[in-house]
């Protein structure tokens, strides 16, 4: 099946020279040439790993600084749990958790910061607070969010997500999993474009574990070649994921090593960016499966 492609696909589209590619962010051109790791900090009492342990500003701050110190390329802060069956907070709630972290790290001239937001107005106090992109589970589908980037020169991460976090595993059904990822995203992408949010400040993310059974998620990552051929850079968030306690039996504290070999699959497939929580292990991981990659091309 054939899928539509957005106005700018062109521009990197049928190109492996992954020194060329760049994302655009507030603060500058993030290098793409080499797969880099975002690290989580979750200022949340219930994330699903490490919910409540950086809830106060220092821990935060101070967390950021180790995940920087690790290798960490972007740091993306979130102030509301996505995990399945999570409910929403308000924005207010969220702005008080997320934007005095925000500006901490802004103001240290710490590496770019992304926050992990669905809400135009938690995006337009991260805008104001220096955030360098917007990382929205809801690919700017809420109303005025496309909007608020679009005025913005901050970039944007657009992740594929069926239903919403309270009900999004529920027995989620997909005709084809890799075909709809990549359709719901080649939409979006449009209607960025269209909004005047350039591809460059484009991230797609095929939202592992939203909505996804085991085997759509496995499905999604051995063809994330085909997410990649879209044009954009790809993130890929498996960190701790459930799909691994599914594959493995293991707990979320003891899920590091399949969160690597799930890593450098990701990389081995194409992957810019990698959403991690063990950072200086994902570093690593990430340099040997990119250099292996590398040595094929």
């Amino acid at each position: 099946m054939n899928l539509p492609r957005h106005p700018s696909a062109g521009l990197r589209h049928n190109t492996d020279r992954r020194d060329e590619m760049n994302l655009i962010l507030a603060s500058g051109a993030l290098d793409l040439g080499d797969p880099l790791v975002m690290g989580v900090l979750n200022v949340t009492p219930d994330s699903f790993s490490d919910g409540g342990r950086y809830a106060r500003l220092d821990q935060a701050v101070a967390r950021a600084m180790e995940l920087q110190q690790e290798g960490a390329a972007l740091i993306d802060v979130g102030g509301e749990s996505t995990r399945p069956g999570s409910l929403p907070v308000n924005s207010q709630e969220e702005i008080s958790r997320v934007i005095p972290v925000v500006s901490e790290l802004v103001a240290a001239g710490s590496v770019p910061v992304s926050v992990d937001t669905s809400k135009p107005e938690v995006m337009q106090a991260a805008i104001d607070a220096g955030a360098a992109l917007i990382n929205d589970v809801n690919a700017l589908r809420a109303p005025g969010a496309l909007e608020t980037v679009a005025d913005s020169e901050t970039s944007v991460c657009l992740m594929h997500m069926r239903g919403a976090p309270r009900d999004m595993q529920k027995d989620p059904r997909y005709d084809d999993v890799v075909v709809e990822v990549c359709r719901f995203l080649d939409e979006r992408i449009n209607a960025c474009v269209d909004a005047g949010i350039g591809p460059e400040r484009i991230v797609i993310d095929p939202g592992f574990g939203f909505g996804k059974t085991l085997q759509h998620n496995l499905a999604l990552l051995a063809n994330l070649d085909r997410l990649c051929a879209m044009g954009q850079p790809v993130l890929a968030g498996l960190s701790r994921k459930s799909m691994l306690g599914q594959l493995l039996d293991r707990e979320v504290d003891q899920r590091l090593p399949g969160s690597l070999a799930l890593a450098a699959l990701a990389v081995t497939r194409g992957a810019s960016i990698i959403r991690a929580h063990d950072v200086a292990a994902t570093v690593d991981a990430v340099r040997v499966a990119a250099a292996v990659k590398a040595a094929g091309e």
